[in-house]
């Protein structure tokens, strides 16, 4: 190493070592908790057969989304249980969930503050350019490093690595939204809770269904590498079917995340906005 090369390993290195020594009670807390959630959803998940489990999802998006949807659902989850998938499908499904969820609590609120204050939209719009820019692995290194192998760190990068597109698509979805219905809000003498509730989410929910079908599908890509930190699921299986060059392995653990991700993305584009735009 010459007298002009740079390590960023030798500035953050210290920096992970403090925080892994003195703050290790924070840290075993957040992973207790994510643990038990996840372990939770899971067994939510497993009480009952797969095709019991399967046909109840499937009716919960028929309710929802229409029958066409409930198909789906039916379909690609069926593929999944026809692969000898279903244990590690619901579990990447209780990870992605998770992630997704916690994407958008942080998400969607930045977004909204972002839109209403220029000066910080300013000030966070290169930092959501370098999260967006940054390969998946830069997030999953320090997770690591301060939570070891496991589920957590892959629920905790995949959050951050879905919270900047997120937020993006929430200030574009804000700065759509039509000025003569906030202007209507304010002449009824609405509060800034109200108009915000009743009409600027509203007005902006297709763009945050974009935003939240984006938080989706980057979740479940992140979930394909988090399976070589010990993080479970399908990601796991194609992580096994590489290291023992098992093509059969890799390949139909590899057509369960696609037919997940079909699902989760057709019930997200077609359910949402029916559900909550045709009523105002």
């Amino acid at each position: 190493m010459n007298a002009f090369t740079v390590s960023p390993g030798a500035y953050a290195g210290p920096g992970l070592s403090w925080l892994n020594t003195h703050l290790h009670g924070l840290f075993a807390a957040i992973a207790g908790f994510f643990d038990a959630l996840i372990d939770g959803l899971v067994a939510i998940l497993g009480l009952a057969p797969a095709p019991v489990v399967i046909g109840i999802l499937s009716l919960i998006v028929l309710k929802i989304s229409g029958w066409r949807y409930g198909l789906i659902c039916v379909a690609c989850l069926a593929v999944c249980l026809l692969f000898d998938m279903w244990t590690s499908t619901i579990e990447t499904l209780a990870l992605v969930l998770v992630s997704v969820l916690f994407s958008v609590i942080v998400g969607v609120p930045l977004g909204v503050l972002a839109w209403r204050k220029p000066a910080l939209r300013t000030a966070i719009r290169p930092c959501l350019d370098i999260m967006q820019t940054l390969p998946p692995w830069v997030y999953l290194v320090p997770a690591v490093i301060l939570f070891g192998l496991g589920t957590v760190p892959a629920i905790l990068s995949t959050i951050i690595y879905g919270i900047a597109p997120m937020t993006r698509l929430t200030i574009l979805a804000m700065s759509q939204i039509p000025l003569d219905r906030i202007e209507l809000g304010h002449a009824t003498g609405a509060s800034k809770l109200d108009i915000l509730r009743k009409i600027e989410l509203p007005s902006a929910l297709p763009t945050l269904v974009i935003g939240l079908n984006q938080c989706i599908l980057l979740s479940l890509a992140m979930m394909v590498l988090a399976g070589l930190v010990g993080a479970g699921g399908l990601g796991s299986e194609v992580t096994q079917g590489l290291t023992r060059m098992d093509f059969g392995l890799g390949l139909r653990a590899s057509l369960a995340i696609v037919a997940l991700a079909i699902a989760m993305d057709r019930v997200c584009r077609g359910a949402i906005p029916q559900k909550y735009l045709a009523t105002h």
